[in-house]
C-alpha cells in the first residue's frame, strides 16, 4: 500500500507571532519555521503503518516556496521514502492546495492519504475535505486511531459526544488529530539519510493547476488586549457588577 502524506511549512508553534506594521499579514521575517504539528503526526502514523507491514511506501508532498524542502527532509528523516515539492511563490489557499494534491495523487496513485486536520497558521481545516471531494474518495476526519484490515480502514474519530468509529474502503483520506500518536524524535543519522533520499520538484503549471488566489486578505489584527481585573469587597458588589456593568446576569 502506497501512502501519500501532505506536509506544510508553518511558523513554529513555540513562536509568538507578530502582525506586520501595515496589517497585511503575519511577519515571518527571521522567524523559526517548522512542520505543521498535525502533519508531523500524519507522517509518524504513516511510518508506523509501514513498520507494521501495512504500508510499502510513504511519499511526503508539500506545496509552497523552495524552503519547504527543509520540511520535506524532516518528513523523510521521520520515515518517508521520498518527497515531492510543488514549488510556487503564490499564496496558496486550501482549494488550490487540494487541486495540487489531487494532481499529485493522480500521478502517484496512493491507496491512502493521511494529512493533518488543519494547519496552525490559517486554521482553515478545509484541505482534507476538499481533496476528498475532488478525488471522490471516502474520508475520516479527526482521527485518534487507525487500523488497516485488508482493503478496509477502520478509523476512530473524535466528535463532540465522544468517539465515533467508521469503516472506509480504500483508497481513502484520513485527517489526524492530536491524540493519534506522539511523533518520534528525529535522530542525526536519519537526518543524514534523508539528504540522500529522492526529492522531486514540480511547478503548478507542470500539473496543469491554476493556483490564483480566490480570496484577498484585507487586514490582519492582533486580538484586543484584556483589561485589568478589579477586586470587589463583597458578594453583593460582585453581583451588582455582573448585573449592571458586565450585563451577564
Amino acid at each position: 500500500m502506497k501512502v501519500l502524506v501532505p506536509v506544510k511549512r508553518v511558523v513554529d508553534f513555540n513562536v509568538k507571532v507578530r502582525v506586520k506594521s501595515d496589517q497585511s499579514g503575519v511577519d515571518i521575517a527571521n522567524v523559526k519555521m517548522s512542520m505543521n504539528p498535525f502533519d508531523e503526526i500524519a507522517v509518524e502514523e504513516a511510518t508506523r503503518l509501514k513498520e507494521a507491514g501495512k504500508a510499502t511506501e510513504i511519499i511526503a508532498v508539500s506545496c509552497g516556496i523552495l524552503q519547504s524542502q527543509e520540511t520535506l527532509r524532516t518528513a523523510m528523516a521521520i520515515g518517508a521514502d521520498r518527497a515531492v515539492l510543488v514549488e510556487t511563490d503564490v499564496e496558496l489557499q486550501p482549494l488550490a492546495v487540494a487541486k495540487l494534491l489531487k494532481a499529485v495523487a493522480d500521478k502517484e496513485q496512493p491507496q491512502l492519504i493521511i494529512l493533518g486536520k488543519q494547519a496552525i497558521d490559517d486554521d482553515a481545516n478545509q484541505t482534507g475535505q476538499m481533496l476528498a471531494a475532488l478525488l471522490d474518495w471516502p474520508q475520516a476526519t479527526y482521527a485518534s486511531k487507525i487500523e488497516i484490515e485488508g482493503d478496509k480502514i477502520k478509523v476512530t474519530r473524535e466528535v463532540d459526544g465522544g468517539l465515533e468509529v467508521v469503516a472506509l474502503t480504500l483508497p481513502a483520506i484520513v485527517t489526524t488529530d492530536l491524540r493519534l500518536n506522539e511523533p518520534r524524535y528525529v535522530t542525526l543519522p536519519n537526518i543524514m539519510k534523508a539528504k540522500k533520499k529522492t526529492l522531486e520538484n514540480f511547478k503548478p503549471a507542470d500539473l496543469g493547476v491554476d493556483v490564483t488566489p480566490r480570496l484577498k486578505t484585507l487586514k490582519v489584527e492582533e486580538p484586543a488586549k484584556r483589561s485589568a481585573g478589579i477586586i470587589v469587597p463583597d458578594v453583593k458588589t460582585l453581583v451588582e457588577k455582573l448585573k449592571n456593568d458586565a450585563k451577564v446576569i
